[in-house]
């Protein structure tokens, strides 16, 4: 029997290529409900999402000019691991680009980014626990955009790479100066120490507009003044390096997109300090302007066409797949990473149909360190309380201690939990 395949779309395209022995592109979304988790009925509810999301149940292939995903097994739900977001390795994601995940009462979903970006995989893990809860407790949960209907079948628009079809005749060009990096102690065996400050999501949006810009860029700012206070403990003003964060930009609002598949790109804001100091209150500007002038419809077309029309050529497109990820490695070297210091991913203020929500305690989002960076932010919303989640795969800690603490000295009180025993 012929199993279903997939292109990978054209964000996914470089992941592959880039990916190493000890790193993967990979994001986790989760749910903490009021109730320990029954393995068996969170094993049906998959089942029937296959149906419904067939470009998740899918492996990673390897053809002679491309990578592609194909139709895989069903997924088992495993017993969550020690930390997240531990390594995929190429045999795992051969078999499968997803992981169900639970620990007692909490249900998650752990996916390789050339499936989806944060808001795809929002709505798997909504669906999935929506279908979970429906099964245990009897519920008729209402479908919307989050959480969708496993009776329908998937619309084509769901299923496209949108970058194809959103792409401006020319590119917007690559070239960008190098920001400065945390480096560490790098810790042994892929471990990742995961810190979370949960705070008031009311009292985090009054502070936010107190400076007159949106959460995403005052959290851009109280962390690029971190990542500025730590940069010039070691490097005198004239040698240092610009300090910029990254900042995805969900393209499905400026384009109209319904993909399921990853439609995002990302923005490197932030400031030089070789020109003099910054209050916290300039920042906040300059992070909000810069993010208001630049996610435009037409500058994110071009940014799109410069990953587009390079996969046109010809002698790309003939070359085989290996000749491609030496290609794909080098230019990700070179205008990849280089350009941030530290992503902060924010899917904002999530919302489930009423059935769901006195079960669901918590939602929360975790992307895992870049392969040049150690450290990574994601942030999400819900009900009440903002989980701003801080990763790393280095030893040292400063860096969550003085993003953390500048939030509280600003008047936000911030609850930290950490997987760390040690």
């Amino acid at each position: 029997m012929q199993k279903n395949w997939y292109r990978l779309d054209t964000a996914a395209l470089i992941f592959p290529a880039i990916a190493r022995r000890d790193w993967s592109n990979g994001f986790r979304l989760s749910a903490t409900l009021t109730e320990d988790v029954d393995p068996a009925l969170l094993q049906k509810a998959a089942e029937e999402m296959r149906a419904r999301f067939p470009s998740f149940f899918v492996g990673l292939r390897k053809g002679f000019f491309w990578y592609y995903l194909e139709e895989s097994p069903p997924v088992t739900v495993q017993p969550d691991f020690a930390y997240p977001l531990t390594f995929m390795s190429r045999r795992e994601l051969r078999r499968s680009c997803l992981r169900i995940l639970y620990y007692k009462n909490r249900i998650a979903a752990e996916f390789f980014h050339a499936l989806t970006d944060g808001h795809g995989g929002s709505v798997f893990l909504c669906s999935l626990t929506a279908r979970y809860l429906e099964l245990r407790y009897g519920l008729d949960v209402p479908k919307d955009d989050t959480v969708r209907s496993l009776a329908e079948t998937p619309e084509p628009e769901e299923l496209e790479d949108s970058f194809l079809k959103h792409a401006a005749p020319a590119a917007a060009s690559r070239r960008e100066a190098k920001s400065y990096h945390l480096r560490g102690t790098r810790e042994g065996g892929g471990y990742r120490h995961l810190t979370t400050g949960v705070v008031d999501t009311k009292a985090l949006l009054a502070l936010a507009h107190r400076y007159g810009v949106s959460v995403t860029a005052f959290l851009a700012a109280v962390m690029a003044q971190s990542i500025i206070g730590m940069q010039d403990l070691k490097r005198r003003k004239k040698r240092q390096r610009p300090v910029k964060i990254t900042i995805p930009v969900d393209l499905r609002r400026l384009f109209g997109s319904r993909t399921l598949r990853n439609f995002s790109l990302v923005l490197n804001i932030g400031a030089d300090p070789r020109f003099g100091d910054y209050t916290l209150e300039e920042l906040c500007r300059l992070v909000w302007h810069r993010l208001s002038a630049e996610a435009t419809r037409q500058n994110m077309a071009g940014m799109i066409a410069a990953n587009v029309l390079p996969q046109q050529l010809t002698a790309l497109r003939l070359a085989p797949v290996f000749l491609k990820d030496l290609v794909m490695d080098l230019v990700y070297r070179q205008s990849g990473e280089g350009g941030g210091s530290l992503c902060i991913s924010n899917l904002g203020r999530m919302e489930l149909p009423e059935p769901m929500r006195p079960l669901v305690k918590r939602l929360e989002f975790i992307i895992g360190p870049q392969r040049s960076y150690p450290n990574n932010c994601s942030v999400v919303s819900f009900g009440e309380k903002t989980c701003i989640n801080m990763i790393r795969n280095i030893r040292e800690s400063e860096l969550e201690r003085r993003f953390f603490s500048a939030l509280v000295e600003l008047g936000l009180p911030v609850d930290i939990e950490t997987n760390d025993r040690r």
